[in-house]
């Protein structure tokens, strides 16, 4: 695809919580504390589709951040990402209250059954008109484990084993119906073909699934499917399933070689890397002088504290950071246990240490602050220009916008930036079409056609 047809894809960063991914964020005084409502995650909700984002999208967890200290109240107390509603009923609010904006959600491989994932999200694509969006996870630590009854959290590549069959049985699940299947024939009495509905009937190293899924094919054909991965196995796991692939780079180089690595390994899965969309993790400090933006970005980092950091790195590697003493560096044992495999890596690429130390991990990932991704900072067009450069350098396909307090971030991006980046031709200045597969460029997949991708890549 060349760069004149290429245009920005925008998703806009959520959490089902008091806060964003930023935990200092609920601090910031413009930040309103009606988080159990549903007012409030509609009006973030209508503020990303004035913005004309593609996707609003809910990062999840399937426990409190416990590790650290083996304890909760430290999270509780300074309010660390501690509320984990139910992210499928809060994005169902927000589809009620827009009409074309993507709606994604995290769903666990690890802890939940392809059955269940199957229908609620197939579910949630017909009550929103076929803008839904899942997001794959294969969960990250024991909390999450001892929330379902197991003593502790696969590992690593056994969780990515598991989670393609995974994969395998939803979408056999979400080929049940054929498009057309339906008839509704008053007249005759003749509601659907039987010929155009599906049994699975998989039977697996991990599952068994008869089907066929009650619930109708949708618009786009199936949910949109995200993935996050970048460690080896993760990068492969990716390349196979995901449309949408979400990545943290901490530069512009790092980017463009890591996207490149991507693209190679959706190739090496017998599918088309220009149909894929890769994008960063970002935050956006934007305001009328250059000045006023720098002074927003450094009264934002000033709202974290030390123990935000200390409490989501225990959360996200498995491992108490309490336990150790801040410049003892990490053994080789201590960092094979870790359990987020490019998280750690981004670490000891960053630090040039094989064994950081807690301090190193603190420092280099940026854990619990706006420093963990890229801030794009200035006026509307020095922002515009940054977010330009990394996009036409081929780092990106577009970003993943992190607010730095809800849901003033995204307002501030929706009015500054984006009739720059239109003026440029970077960003639609309309949605294409009412699903999310229209509005991201990707075509409506026939029932099957995975299978296909899956058979070119072993030939």
């Amino acid at each position: 695809m060349s760069d004149q047809q290429r245009q920005m894809k925008m998703v806009g960063f959520l959490q089902a919580q008091n806060c964003s991914i930023a935990p200092g964020s609920w601090r910031h005084p413009a930040n309103p504390m009606d988080f159990t409502t549903p007012k409030y995650f509609q009006r973030i909700g209508r503020a990303l589709e004035d913005g004309k984002f593609h996707l609003a999208f809910f990062d999840d967890r399937l426990a409190m951040p416990d590790i650290y200290k083996n304890d909760h109240r430290d999270a509780v107390e300074n309010g660390v990402r501690v509320v984990k509603m139910d992210p499928a009923t809060i994005i169902t609010a927000i589809g009620m209250a827009t009409e074309k904006l993507g709606l994604g959600v995290t769903y666990s491989t690890t802890y939940y059954e392809p059955f269940h994932v199957a229908r609620l999200f197939a579910t949630l694509d017909l009550m929103t008109g076929g803008r839904a969006a899942w997001n794959v996870v294969t969960s990250l630590n024991n909390s999450e484990a001892a929330n379902f009854g197991r003593d502790e959290h696969l590992a690593h590549d056994l969780r990515y084993e598991r989670a393609d069959e995974f994969m395998e049985v939803v979408l056999g699940l979400w080929d049940s119906w054929e498009d057309g299947a339906l008839i509704g024939d008053k007249a005759s009495g003749r509601f659907a073909d039987g010929s155009k509905v599906h049994k699975l009937d998989h039977k697996g190293k991990f599952f068994k699934s008869a089907g066929p899924l009650p619930v109708p094919r949708s618009p786009q054909g199936h949910p949109v499917l995200i993935q996050a991965g970048q460690s080896g196995r993760g990068r492969q796991f990716a390349g196979q399933w995901g449309e949408l692939i979400f990545v943290v780079y901490p530069n512009m180089a790092a980017g463009q070689k890591q996207y490149g690595e991507l693209k190679a390994a959706v190739a090496a899965a017998g599918r088309n890397p220009d149909s894929v969309n890769v994008c960063p993790a970002c935050y956006v400090c934007v305001a009328e002088t250059q000045a006023m933006a720098e002074e927003k970005r450094e009264y934002i980092r000033a709202l974290a504290k030390p123990i935000d950091a200390l409490v989501l790195l225990s959360e996200a590697l498995n491992f108490d950071f309490g336990s150790k003493d801040p410049d003892a560096s990490f053994t080789d044992e201590e960092l094979k246990k870790l359990s987020w495999t490019g998280f750690k890596e981004r670490v000891v690429n960053l630090s040039g240490k094989a064994n950081p130390t807690v301090r190193d991990f603190v420092h280099f990932s940026g854990r619990g602050t706006i420093g963990e991704f890229p801030i794009f900072c200035g006026t509307p067009t020095q922002v515009a220009d940054q977010m330009q450069e990394w996009f036409e350098a081929r780092a990106c396909d577009g970003f993943v916008l992190a607010a730095t307090h809800m849901s003033g971030a995204f307002e501030d991006f929706s009015r500054f930036v984006v009739p720059e980046l239109q003026r440029r031709g970077l960003y639609h200045k309309d949605y294409a079409g009412t699903t999310l597969r229209e509005n991201l460029g990707l075509p409506k997949p026939a029932a099957g056609d995975w299978r296909k991708a899956a058979l070119r890549a072993a030939s």
